[in-house]
């Protein structure tokens, strides 16, 4: 996508939901193609980051498939079947299976976590690149500011 060049006084009168969502959709595709070409899935890193007690999960204990859904509800995208990540990663041999459902991050698991989160100060400088940090924060700050504006009555 090309993105046009408007002066301040137009980019003023544009929608942020407008842009915001052209960024989500442009970030995750670019995230998503820098994670193929690792040979991962954003989503098979996600289930890895939830049981590895070295990342998200507190303890390291096993999820089943719709505990990784609930976990990852805030971020998963709609596409995305983490049914069939955990069985990629169950031929892999990155996670393991028991008698009750729940999945457990292996050795090989915890390993291929590690490689790939290697390659994200990579993945997010390309994405920050030209935008200093002063420049990020102001960003974020006016979007929080957005969203504490439309949540709950005025």
């Amino acid at each position: 996508m090309t993105v046009p060049h408007l002066a301040d006084a137009e980019l003023a009168a544009q929608p942020a939901a407008y842009w915001t969502g052209l960024a989500y959709e442009a970030l995750i595709a670019f995230t998503r193609a820098r994670q193929a070409e690792l040979g991962f899935t954003q989503p098979a890193y996600w289930v890895l980051r939830n049981l590895s007690k070295e990342d998200l999960s507190p303890d390291g204990t096993g999820m089943t498939v719709p505990q990784l859904q609930e976990a990852m509800r805030s971020y998963i995208r709609p596409e995305d079947d983490l049914a069939a990540e955990a069985e990629a990663l169950l031929e892999q041999g990155r996670v393991t299976r028991d008698d009750a459902g729940r999945l457990w991050i292996t050795t090989a698991g915890e390993e291929a976590r590690t490689r790939l989160k290697e390659h994200a100060p990579a993945i997010r400088d390309r994405i920050h690149e030209g935008i200093d940090d002063a420049d990020y924060v102001t960003a974020l700050r006016v979007l929080r500011q957005m969203i504490r504006n439309t949540e709950g009555p005025h």
